[in-house]
């Protein structure tokens, strides 16, 4: 073990905590805690404008905006989703007693692969919920052209997408809905925290109301089988105190993703994915591939790594087709799946985040880089 400090694949990042306590005090006096309160509301209509989308929902965290998306879709059957994602993703399926059918993803984004998806297309098919992974934009057009064609919905899982943009805007306008997490581990945080982008106001209200236990404006009438997934007062004050430097994290993220890239290139054995060229990123994760040009696997290096106080992550290891809630799926095999299998054995996530210093990151290409001469 390393006696330096280690070094995590992310930490949060905190706004000074002088920063924080008038916004506390502004809570404390008002004793509106929670229920759509001013900074609720404030921190939606902030959001808005930042991503440049019409209207957003705020959640206690990003699994309950998948749930309600998916309720709000009113959407029965099979859909069509990738093996190569976070747990929630697939969990917010069967929790809607939907049926999962597992796609092979693109080598290159790591995203649902649009050329698998029309062949796995069956008469119970209802929707398709494709991953920004890593924040990277799936092919949103090839998407959508599929989906129009056999008339399904669209629900993007874009719990890394949180600033990503193309030529037209924000990626969050695509789909019928779009999920965002707030996670502590995210680009734009609020503690515990999500949302859901939708594009009218009719369907906002919604999904409003699915979120607050199914009640009609009168407070009184309970029209709809809703949920608790109201954000609190201190959590949107925080997500406020975030947005204020979001740019200059989003900066910093920029200036480690390019620095790794520049100096891990020369590592036979080391691939870093790209996103499409014409996105702009979000620098959420920094993965990596480890192949066979390389003289430690994937595991081993992990562990080098870890010995070396870097704690790194196997970021989407294993497989959700892999755990035994979705394995015995026939769309679960591994043989339908050969990319997301391999990717899975291959992938590390390095550390990065606001405040990893040029040190840090130059120590984590040299413990690579040494692994990499054995």
């Amino acid at each position: 073990m390393s006696d330096k400090e280690p070094i995590f694949v992310t930490r949060p990042v905190l706004p000074p905590l002088e920063e924080f306590i008038p916004y506390l005090q502004e809570i404390w006096d008002a004793r509106i805690l929670t229920n759509g309160g001013p900074y609720h509301q404030r921190l939606e209509a902030a959001l808005c404008d930042f991503l440049g989308v019409a209207h957003i929902s705020l959640f206690g965290n990003g699994t309950q905006a998948l749930l309600t998306a998916l309720q709000a879709a009113d959407i029965d059957g099979e859909v069509i989703t990738t093996p190569y994602s976070f747990i929630a993703t697939t969990h917010s399926l069967l929790w809607n007693q939907l049926k999962p059918v597992f796609v092979d993803i693109d080598p290159q984004t790591l995203n649902l692969d649009p050329a698998r998806i029309e062949a796995a297309i069956t008469p119970a098919t209802k929707a398709i919920m494709p991953v920004h992974c890593y924040g990277h934009p799936c092919d949103v057009h090839a998407i959508r052209t599929i989906a129009d064609k056999h008339g399904l919905k669209v629900i993007y899982d874009a719990a890394h997408a949180f600033g990503v943009q193309d030529a037209q805007g924000s990626i969050l306008k695509y789909g019928d809905l779009s999920v965002l997490s707030f996670h502590a581990t995210k680009v734009f945080n609020t503690f515990e925290g999500g949302a859901i982008v939708s594009h009218d106001k009719e369907t906002k209200q919604r999904i409003d109301q699915l979120k607050n236990f199914g009640f009609e404006r009168d407070g009184s009438t309970v029209a709809l089988l809703g949920t608790n997934g109201k954000l609190s007062e201190i959590h949107a004050a925080f997500g406020l105190l975030q947005l204020k430097d979001i740019g200059s994290a989003l900066q910093q993220r920029q200036v480690i993703d390019q620095r790794y890239r520049q100096k891990l290139a020369a590592i036979p054995g080391v691939t870093c994915i790209e996103g499409l060229n014409e996105s702009t990123a979000n620098y959420a994760y920094f993965p990596i591939l480890i192949d066979e040009a390389y003289p430690l696997s994937r595991d081993a290096l992990f562990q080098h790594l870890q010995d070396k106080g870097i704690y790194t992550r196997r970021y989407f290891y294993p497989l959700i087709s892999n755990s035994p809630v979705y394995c015995e799926l026939p769309s679960a095999d591994a043989a339908n799946l050969p990319v997301a299998t391999r990717v899975a054995n291959q992938v590390i996530c390095l550390p990065i985040y606001p405040g990893l210093s040029e040190e840090q990151v130059d120590t984590v290409i040299a413990a690579i880089s040494e692994a990499g001469r054995a």
